[in-house]
This record gives C-alpha cells, sequence and structure tokens, in this order.
C-alpha cells in the first residue's frame, strides 16, 4: 500500500466517524443522591444488614448502560450520565432545576423519602426513585412525573404476609424498634396482618441501649418467652437488632421481617431467569454483591434508556415519561415475568425474592394468591385503595 493510498484510507474513516458522530444524538441522565450517607459507613456495609445499600447506585446505572451499548450505538444515541449529590431538601430543589437547565432529561434519584415527597415536582424531568420504600410517596404525597424502582414497604409486608399464610404459620409475634420510621413500618406490618387474616399474639418493643437498666430490653430471649407462636416478625429500620434475633428465640421459631426470612428486591444468591450473570456483571463493576437498591438503579436506567430509544432522534423528558406511562410499556428484570409501571402510583409491579441471605426460598406473590386482573398487583397497594391523586 503507497503512502498515499494509506493517507486517503485513514482521511475517509476519520471523516466517516466525524459524520457518525455528528450524526449522533445525546442523552444527559443524572443520579442524585445524598451527601455523606450514613447508610454507606464502612461497617454498616461489611454487616451487610438485609435490604441496606451496599455501595454507591452509579455502579449499577453503569452496567445497564454497557448491557444496552449495542442498541444505543446502533440508534446513534449517546448517552452522558452525571452524578450529584445533595445535603438537604432544599439542597435537592436546586440540583434538580440546574440538571434541568443543563439538558438532563431523567434523574435516577437515591434520597430520602422527605426530600422526595417536597421536591418531586421541581422541573419537568421524570425522577425514578432506587432508594426509599416509604409508601407516602406511593400514596398521598405521589407527583405525576415521580417513578418508583425501589419496592414499597406495603409490598414487601404483603409479601411476606403471604408466604406466613401459604405456610400456615398464623400466628405472629410483633416485635418493633423505638424509632419513628420503625413505628410507621409497624403499622404496616400490622395492617398486613389483618388483611392476610393473621393474629398477632403480641406486640412488644425492643431497645438497643449501653444502660444495664434498659439491659432486658434488648435480651430476645426474654422478649420471645412465655407466648406461643409459629413465627417472630421484627421490625428494625436500624437493623442492628434484628441481625441477633435469629436462633436467639425462646421457641425454636422462624424470624421474619428485616431478619430471617425477608422480603428482597434482589438477592444475591438467585439462580433463575440470568439472574446469576447480571450478578456476575454488577460484580465486574462494582467489586460488590448487588442490593435492592442496586437493583433498583440498574432497572431505572434501564427503563430510561428503553424509553428513550422510541424516540432516539430526539429524546426529551416528556416523551421518556409518556413512554414510562404507557400500558403497554414493559422491561424485563431477569425475574420471570415482565415488568410495567403502575398507572395509579407510578410503582413498578415485580416479584419479590424471600430470601434467608443464604438461597431464594420462593418467589412472591405467594402461589395459589389470586387477582382479577395482574397477580403482582397483590403486592403494595391496588388501584382501588391507592391514595395518589397524581395523574
Amino acid at each position: 500500500m503507497t503512502e498515499a493510498l494509506r493517507r486517503a484510507l485513514l482521511l475517509i474513516a476519520a471523516l466517516t466517524i466525524a459524520t457518525a458522530a455528528q450524526a449522533a444524538t445525546t442523552l444527559r441522565i443524572a443520579l442524585l443522591q445524598r451527601d455523606d450517607d450514613e447508610r454507606l459507613e464502612p461497617r454498616r456495609v461489611e454487616l451487610a444488614y438485609p435490604g441496606h445499600p451496599g455501595g454507591p447506585l452509579d455502579a449499577a446505572i453503569n452496567v445497564a448502560l454497557k448491557e444496552m451499548r449495542f442498541e444505543l450505538d446502533a440508534a446513534k444515541l449517546q448517552v452522558t450520565l452525571e452524578v450529584a449529590s445533595a445535603r438537604s431538601a432544599d439542597e435537592v430543589k436546586t440540583r434538580l432545576l440546574s440538571l434541568e437547565r443543563a439538558g438532563v432529561a431523567a434523574v435516577i434519584v437515591d434520597l430520602p423519602a422527605q426530600w422526595i415527597a417536597s421536591q418531586a415536582m421541581v422541573g419537568k424531568m421524570p425522577l425514578l426513585n432506587a432508594g426509599a420504600g416509604d409508601d407516602a410517596l406511593r400514596g398521598a404525597a405521589c407527583q405525576a412525573h415521580l417513578f418508583h424502582t425501589l419496592p414499597s414497604e406495603r409490598m414487601a409486608v404483603d409479601a411476606l404476609a403471604q408466604t406466613l399464610v401459604a405456610r400456615r404459620w398464623s400466628r405472629v409475634l410483633l416485635l418493633h424498634g423505638p424509632r419513628a420510621d420503625d413505628l410507621a413500618r409497624l403499622a404496616g406490618v400490622q395492617a398486613a396482618v389483618r388483611r392476610y387474616g393473621l393474629k398477632a399474639v403480641a406486640v412488644k418493643a425492643f431497645k438497643l441501649s449501653a444502660d444495664p437498666r434498659e439491659r432486658d430490653l434488648a435480651n430476645p430471649r426474654l422478649l420471645t418467652g412465655g407466648l406461643d407462636y409459629d413465627a417472630v416478625w421484627v421490625v428494625d429500620t436500624d437493623g442492628e437488632f434484628a441481625r441477633t434475633l435469629p436462633y436467639r428465640t425462646a421457641l425454636p421459631r422462624p424470624v421474619v421481617g428485616d431478619a430471617g426470612l425477608t422480603a428482597q428486591a434482589w438477592a444475591l444468591h438467585f439462580e433463575r431467569f440470568g439472574a446469576p450473570q447480571l450478578e456476575r456483571r454488577f460484580g465486574r463493576q462494582a467489586q460488590r454483591a448487588m442490593t435492592g437498591p442496586d437493583w433498583a438503579a440498574w432497572i431505572a436506567a434501564k427503563a430510561v434508556l428503553q424509553a428513550a430509544l422510541e424516540t432516539p432522534a430526539s429524546p426529551t423528558a416528556e416523551s421518556i415519561r409518556r413512554a414510562l406511562t404507557r400500558s403497554d410499556f414493559t422491561l424485563d428484570g431477569f425475574k420471570g415475568v415482565r415488568l410495567s409501571f403502575r398507572p395509579w402510583d407510578r410503582q413498578l409491579r415485580q416479584p419479590l425474592l424471600m430470601s434467608d441471605g443464604q438461597g431464594v426460598i420462593e418467589i412472591a406473590p405467594a402461589e395459589g394468591v389470586l387477582h382479577a386482573k395482574n397477580v403482582l398487583d397483590t403486592l403494595g397497594a391496588d388501584a382501588p385503595e391507592s391514595a395518589c391523586k397524581a395523574k
């Protein structure tokens, strides 16, 4: 090959690349997370409380971007991810406005529920909640363009209640912590107990304390003694007491809730529907195991990218929001069924994995549970009972 021919070929290749780059459209998405997140304190992460995050969620989003690279390249759609953080609800508002002005089309959020509830209507970008399971965000505090990929608290307690009913463990001892969020979640558990015809034999509070006079309030044998029950349901948002409870109860009974058998968006040892392959891809990216919030961020990114690919030449915040709300818009979450967003509260329908930390015992909804339209709607607030008024 002559030098002149070689230079001509290089010039043609460069022009081809430049033309392709000019023809490509750029989609900007963002992850907005809390600054100095106490949930990611090293000791807490090492203990790996069930359902708690294992690290920042950008790793999961990047996995989704890599998985969809072929489709994105074919559609000439370039995607950039911006990671931003905030220290308060007021700062969330500032960050969202800044992201919208910069042309960001969708934001995945990992923020406290109170921050989300107060700022969700800022701008027109779809917000995808991957970090807060609070039912209020799907109820009275819902917003028209606030979507949820993390399961709600109601979905988790429904899954656990269905599992107890299926095993005929009908008598339940409820233990709960002293925090305000423990009490709010306890109310949800009690509602599920009534909804599924279970019986709460007693409700007892525990307290972790350095005061010797309060030592008995954290003693599993004392808290679970003197009663007859089929299972112990523990509500412990912090997670420290719950992790000490299995195998320490006065009676040899299973523990469910925030320890023992838990309802999760994702579980490390799930072995069906391509889950091990997803777990390995995430492990290579993040150098750790995938958690429920990671899965929620991954599926949120997939949802945004799939919606954007419907109009690759000009994906906008509004076109993505419209796609997400369509009844025929479905996603593959590696859980065996197609997933979609509920029209009444924007919650992603999905099975939950019932895990003891060593494996997946079963998948909820439990076998035999029925629904007039979609059995996945037996997990969480169904349309007739939803308090969400946003459309």
